[in-house]
């Protein structure tokens, strides 16, 4: 007698999304777990965003957005603010420094005019000069809030209609897209954040609008590469229908 297997589908490739956002949370309890205090927890932080900026380029990954400060993060103490704003001093001056070398394109979502004149120097020369690179481009996200952006695009859209270049009727989403800090740039389709808590803290608001979210108890300086594999599996097993039906 002739046995037949039955055939298996062959196994579907695993496809990187094209932008992933992140909310590196966790610096902070990951540093009191430990006996340190606050900033030794976003040193530490800073080191794992290096490690998974360096894998996000190796994998394909076209964009990367990183919370790395809120417009509710100056309420922290003065000298855990100060210490973020010094790791992110250094992490630029060490980019402009290895650019050639690293090739990442750089841009930076948020209001930067509360930032040092040197932050803010660094910032833009970290721009101007990674604009021949191709690859992977980092988008971070500065003195930012969800809200305070879309505010901030409603008024360039009303300044617009008051000075007769626009009507009211005339505004579109895509239109509005354009007048965000992240024009250009296409939607996040996976959003991760580490840290235990689950909900977005005013991140990306608009842009999130039909992301996948994947959760984690994993605290962001422990945030390796094994753990964005793990959450792009778990993108690649969502069956995404953007409202419709399959």
């Amino acid at each position: 007698m002739r046995l037949f297997r039955k055939k298996t589908a062959p196994a579907q490739p695993r496809r990187i999304p094209t932008h992933i956002a992140i909310v590196m949370d966790g610096n902070g309890r990951w540093a009191k777990q430990r006996g340190l205090p606050r900033p030794a927890g976003h040193k530490a932080g800073a080191e794992s965003f290096r490690t998974i900026a360096n894998y996000a380029k190796s994998i394909g990954l076209q964009y990367l957005t990183v919370y790395a400060f809120s417009t509710e993060n100056w309420k922290r103490p003065e000298d855990e603010v100060d210490a973020i704003m010094d790791l992110l001093e250094k992490y630029l001056r060490e980019a402009i420094r290895d650019m050639d070398r690293n090739r990442v394109r750089f841009c930076f979502f948020g209001d930067l005019s509360r930032l040092s004149p040197e932050l803010q120097r660094e910032a833009q020369e970290a721009v101007e000069r990674s604009k021949k690179y191709e690859g992977v481009q980092v988008n971070f996200c500065l003195n930012y809030g969800g809200r305070d952006e879309i505010v901030r695009a409603a008024q360039r859209f009303a300044a617009q209609c008051a000075a007769g270049e626009r009507r009211p009727e005339e505004l579109t989403e895509d239109m509005f897209s354009d007048l965000l800090y992240s024009a250009g740039v296409p939607a996040p389709e996976l959003v991760i954040r580490p840290g235990g808590e689950t909900r977005i803290s005013n991140f990306l608001l608009w842009q999130s609008a039909y992301a996948e979210y994947y959760f984690t108890d994993v605290l962001w300086p422990d945030f390796g590469p094994e753990e964005l594999d793990k959450a792009i599996d778990a993108f690649n097993a969502r069956d995404r229908r953007f409202g419709g039906v399959k």
